[in-house]
């Protein structure tokens, strides 16, 4: 399954170049403001991936779209911006993909802090300038809610039918990613930009 064609005229059509001559608060901006539209295209093109094998597949086929698709999602708007695009998740699946680091811990934490004061998740975000790897970026995370559609492989034990269980025992030996509940912070779709390549933000988000 290929997404690349509509992900790039999405992200790329319309673009421009932000000069190094802005000032620091207009790059910031203009870095939240590509992170959201990048983060907002990662969840649509998932979504609609999902959908589809559910449909054709029920979940058990769905697994295999987190498994495959979700990352080569994540790839294709990595490599078409220069960042680095990834989920972490608050109890993830395969401990070798998704699990957060001391920053995106920390940030998944507040999220969870700022909901209990009324905050809505699908409205919650979070980017900084950090020292990473040596030099400056700009990370960001946008947060993603349990939806009811992903019970079947995320919620209780009672709501995971047998064939779901069985394809996670052998897909997922160690996973840990269960339990939740329609609502809960299931993760967050995490971005790092250096700030050393200059931004490419789409100005065509729609198309």
């Amino acid at each position: 399954m290929q997404f690349t064609s509509k992900l790039l005229s999405t992200l790329i059509a319309g673009t421009m170049m932000i000069g190094t001559g802005a000032n620091a608060a207009d790059d910031l901006a203009a870095r939240e403001q590509a992170a959201r539209a990048a983060s907002g295209a990662f969840v649509q093109k998932l979504g609609g991936a999902l959908k589809a094998e559910m449909q054709k597949g029920g979940p058990e086929q769905a697994i295999l779209v987190c498994r495959d698709i979700a990352p080569q999602i994540a790839g294709e708007l990595s490599r078409a911006n220069g960042w680095r695009v990834t989920r972490v998740g608050t109890r993830v699946r395969n401990p070798m993909l998704g699990m957060p680091d001391d920053w995106e811990r920390n940030v998944l934490t507040d999220f969870e802090a700022r909901a209990a004061k009324g905050e809505k998740y699908p409205d919650m975000a979070f980017g900084e300038v950090v020292e990473f790897g040596g030099s400056k970026h700009y990370r960001f995370m946008k947060a993603i809610p349990m939806q009811e559609a992903c019970l079947s492989c995320h919620g209780s034990a009672e709501q995971i039918p047998a064939g779901v269980k069985a394809k996670l025992a052998s897909t997922y030996p160690h996973d840990l990613a269960t339990g939740y509940k329609p609502g809960e912070l299931r993760g967050a779709v995490s971005i790092i930009q250096p700030l050393d390549i200059p931004l490419v933000a789409s100005e065509a988000a729609g198309n």
